[in-house]
């Protein structure tokens, strides 16, 4: 563990490196300017152990460079130990409230610098240790909570599946999509991972709709109509309500996902970046899924007549950025539409 010393005379520095060399596992680094030392300090701050400095130095002094030093984050809890004459003593406040940890009296003993720096490096080395099996137990946490939401969504796309044979191919191409421009719009690997989860959600409200609307092989009449227009207000009441990040992401999208840019969706007429961009994203992906797949009341369209209807509906229905990412995926894209309906194909081939 590294020992980071601070001293502008450089004897001062020579005296407490061969006091710090016989403790086992300790490897000072000294500095006689601040501003190396702190520059040191940041590219190494997960191996320090303990930081020794003096007060008087010039450009920056002890109080002013342990100041720096706590603003690391990787260093705020790493003991920080002052050297001060006896005459100092009234720089002790001052250095305590900048985050000092210790004080050594100078002309420091030997015998005193050794035992000190060995109680806080064990000090750091047990702090960082209980850390680390913390965090070990958070993530365990945390690995449990999203096992349990993804067997809550498990649970709730098979309710929809029983009803409609093409749901699960329809979540599965539409979370592809939903992932390809997420990430085309610079999301980070987490947001998109929850993303791609929440869409997959978009369409629960659809298991309150009676079979008779739909799986209607035909238009549907405008009370119809009205009928499944409830399912993006049914799925928000059906996953609102959670505590859990993802499934509050995906009522937003479940309410979200059928607004348009220019103000005529449904259910409340949210126009431009009123719309959640997270129902931005999966309006694009959901739209152009059902226009390349079969469904009862009409045959699929070729996948460039769907490319074109997104470009011409760009700014009316589609938000155009969220259109010019999808379509910059569009490699992609296509081989999540290949892949993702083997059965087809082979039904087809049949």
């Amino acid at each position: 563990m590294l020992a980071l010393v601070l001293d502008d005379a450089e004897m001062n520095n020579l005296l407490i490196v061969a006091a710090l060399q016989p403790i086992p596992g300790c490897l000072p680094r000294d500095f006689t300017v601040p501003a190396k030392a702190l520059a040191y300090a940041e590219a190494h701050a997960s191996e320090i152990g303990v930081v020794i400095t003096d007060y008087e130095m010039p450009d920056m002094n002890g109080v002013d460079f342990i100041r720096a030093v706590r603003r690391i984050p990787a260093l705020a809890g790493v003991p920080v130990v002052m050297l001060t004459s006896y005459d100092q003593r009234s720089l002790r406040r001052e250095a305590l409230e900048a985050g000092a940890t210790d004080f050594l009296a100078k002309p420091a003993d030997p015998v005193e610098i050794r035992a000190r720096v060995t109680n806080l490096l064990a000090l750091t080395a047990a702090l960082r240790d209980n850390a680390a099996q913390l965090a070990k137990e958070v993530a365990a946490a945390v690995a449990l909570v999203e096992e349990r939401e993804r067997e809550i969504i498990s649970t709730l796309m098979r309710a929809a599946e029983n009803r409609d044979s093409d749901t699960g191919d329809h979540i599965a191409r539409v979370s592809a999509y939903v992932g390809l421009v997420a990430e085309a719009l610079g999301m980070g690997p987490d947001a998109c991972r929850m993303l791609v989860l929440a869409s997959t959600m978009h369409d629960v409200g659809k298991i309150a709709i009676p079979d008779a609307i739909l799986l209607k092989p035909g238009p549907l009449t405008p009370e119809e109509r009205r009928e499944m227009e409830r399912h993006a207000e049914r799925g928000q009441r059906i996953l609102g309500g959670s505590a859990s990040p993802v499934m509050r992401l995906a009522a937003e999208i479940a309410a979200s996902h059928h607004e348009r840019w220019d103000g005529a969706g449904y259910p409340y007429g949210l126009s431009g970046e009123g719309i959640p961009l997270s129902g931005r994203i999966v309006a694009v992906a959901d739209v152009f899924d059902a226009l390349t797949t079969e469904r009862p009341y009409k045959q699929a369209w070729p996948r460039e007549r769907a490319r074109d209807h997104l470009v011409t509906s760009a700014g009316a229905h589609f938000d155009p950025r969220v259109v010019d990412a999808f379509l910059s995926r569009w490699q992609e894209v296509e081989a999540a539409m290949s892949l993702q309906l083997p059965h087809r194909h082979e039904d087809a081939a049949a």
